[in-house]
């Protein structure tokens, strides 16, 4: 018992850093309805719905073999949801927050958190008025099918160059996370180009600006991550965090 309020508290000041440093005004959001151009919003989705289409055949795939699973998938997208909803405002229409996808990438893969990512993201868009619906697609692309491939790549090649777990799940999710708003200050800067120098020059304002406020929430949610993963692998909540024990 002491060990779960022990875990407990410490995940409470975790989330409580990102809810206090956190601005808690509406126009917080990822990249919010409306500011992309028509031609850059189409784009997006569409880029964006051959991921979906793929990942929800690999859900409902995952589902049927391992239907047990359900819960801990519920207990990613709530991770997910929660650290992504907490926002700092950054550059104009835009915000800089945890992602909270690595979790999850590493748990079930990153198709399964393309679906996950992206229902979160609808949610978040529908309930919260953070992002909206004709930007959920450039949205999705960054949060929730670039950041899930990267940690998972990054997770996967930690492993095999015999990184410790905590490391590799501690860079998986941190930079995860950073990846997701690299991808972002590229769509803002192929929407809106600097008059002077173009894309390349808008990218560097953007990736400059975000950089301060999402590095160290990147770190921090890092390490948010090494904790709760210890935390529920401390209980074998679950097969697949035994295996990763031993591994």
């Amino acid at each position: 018992m002491k060990k779960i309020i022990r875990w407990s508290s410490i995940v409470a000041l975790f989330v409580a850093y990102f809810w206090m440093t956190s601005e808690q005004e509406a126009y917080a959001m990822h990249i919010m309805e409306g500011f992309l151009p028509v031609r850059w919003a189409l784009f997006w989705w569409l880029l964006f719905l051959p991921f979906f289409v793929l990942g929800l055949r690999r859900l409902v795939r995952t589902l049927k073999q391992h239907p047990e699973q359900k819960l801990l998938m519920a207990l990613a997208g709530a991770f997910t949801f929660v650290l992504s909803a907490l926002k700092i405002p950054s550059v104009t229409g835009s915000s800089s927050h945890p992602t909270g996808i690595g979790f999850g990438s590493v748990l079930f893969g990153p198709w399964v958190m393309v679906v996950i990512g992206t229902i979160v993201l609808l949610f978040q868009a529908l309930l919260l008025a953070h992002g909206g619906l004709t930007t959920l697609g450039a949205n999705a692309m960054s949060m929730a099918v670039v950041g899930p491939f990267v940690a998972y790549i990054i997770y996967r090649l930690g492993r095999k160059s015999l990184l410790s777990q905590r490391v590799s799940l501690f860079l998986a999710a941190c930079l995860s996370d950073l990846v997701t708003y690299v991808t972002t200050s590229l769509q803002l800067a192929l929407a809106f180009p600097a008059p002077d120098g173009g894309v390349m020059a808008s990218f560097g304002k953007f990736a400059g600006i975000f950089a301060i406020t999402q590095v160290p929430l990147a770190v921090t949610e890092g390490i948010l991550t090494v904790i709760v993963w210890n935390w529920l692998a401390s209980y074998q909540a679950s097969p697949l965090f035994q295996k990763e024990k031993g591994a």
